[in-house]
């Protein structure tokens, strides 16, 4: 359970006490909040956002109930932890996946899994002259998608399987920290059904958490490469086509967004949304977060926005009260809004 722990300890080194210890179980569960949104941005754990979107909050308690009994952390109140001098060392001398990039990747992680088994699969069948076999993955869209690509793939059917290699090749080729095998294990062929979850963490000797890690880890590693080089890999490159996505941003925050470009100022979408004008604040924190154009200035004037960020950086904090008790003419929306357009830069 080594992985997990460090990244849970690394998220509280960066929270600092300024968050319970639940706001990391909300961001490793990829939840769609305003306050996660923004815990993920402000204190830089971007890339943890989603990768164990499965993990369930008694699961959650547990490892902390553990790193607490073994003195990793200790308790601060208010459900708050800190690091110990054991887990100070922990963290520094366990590595945490390079590639792990939830943000960005988890919305497709899922995806690009089946595809990938698939083809793999299928292509793998195809060099043999196999049709008698049961696909993998049962999912019907996954199916549409392989049928499109066979179709299109201007290759001989039994060279395909050699030409995925190929490009899996090159995209292992001179990939510190990442181990093909973890991948390798799972997925299936020509008479041949690749490993559990369950039972590759097994083979290699970890619990499950942390061979999750490595696997998202490699997943999150070829999402990477393959989008960044699609040239280079005309096959693989077609694991990203038409795949599902949803907007970054909350339902509520995008309507939000709607009725403020139709020129709603911030109570009257409040008053439009019959919510209160504190939510409608969440979300146009939230947007500040995602919009790099959508300016401040009419919310926060400029000098003020200097003032806070240098309070902040001065203080060596993101706690919105002990910010305010520097900064009195500001609101804590306003605070809010600085962080999130600036805060992490």
């Amino acid at each position: 359970m080594e992985q997990i722990e460090t990244i849970i300890l690394f998220c509280l080194k960066q929270l600092n006490g300024e968050r319970t210890v639940f706001s990391i179980f909300h961001l490793l569960n990829g939840k769609k909040s305003s306050q996660t949104i923004q815990d993920a941005h402000l204190f830089d754990l971007k890339r943890f956002f989603g990768v164990f979107d499965q993990m369930t909050r008694e699961s959650f308690e547990e490892i902390i109930h553990g790193m607490d009994s073994h003195k990793k952390i200790q308790g601060m109140g208010q459900q708050r932890y800190g690091l110990t001098t054991i887990g100070e060392e922990q963290l520094k001398t366990c590595r945490i996946p390079k590639y792990l990039n939830g943000w960005d990747h988890h919305q497709h992680t899922n995806q690009f899994w089946e595809r990938l088994s698939l083809l793999i699969q299928v292509a793998s069948n195809l060099a043999y002259q196999e049709t008698n076999y049961i696909p993998i993955q049962k999912n019907q869209q996954v199916h549409d998608w392989i049928k499109v690509v066979l179709r299109e793939l201007n290759i001989p059917k039994r060279k395909i399987g050699s030409a995925v290699l190929t490009e899996l090749f090159s995209c292992f080729k001179d990939s510190p920290g990442v181990d093909p095998s973890i991948l390798v294990y799972r997925l299936s062929g020509y008479r041949q059904i690749g490993l559990t979850a369950e039972q590759a963490a097994k083979k290699f000797c970890f619990d499950s958490y942390d061979y999750h890690t490595e696997f998202i880890n490699i997943l999150h590693f070829l999402m990477e490469e393959i989008d960044q080089n699609r040239v280079n890999f005309p096959i693989l490159q077609t694991l990203f086509r038409n795949l599902q996505s949803s907007s970054l941003l909350t339902a509520s925050s995008q309507r939000t967004w709607e009725l403020w470009n139709q020129g709603y100022d911030l109570d009257q979408i409040a008053l439009s949304r019959n919510l209160k004008v504190s939510t409608i604040e969440d979300h146009f924190v939230e947007l500040a977060l995602h919009l790099p154009d959508l300016s401040i200035d009419s919310y926060v004037s400029p000098s003020l926005q200097k003032e806070i960020l240098d309070v902040s950086e001065e203080i060596e904090t993101k706690q919105l009260k002990l910010i305010k008790n520097k900064v009195q003419t500001a609101s804590y929306f306003q605070i809010r809004l600085v962080l999130a357009r600036y805060g992490v830069k």
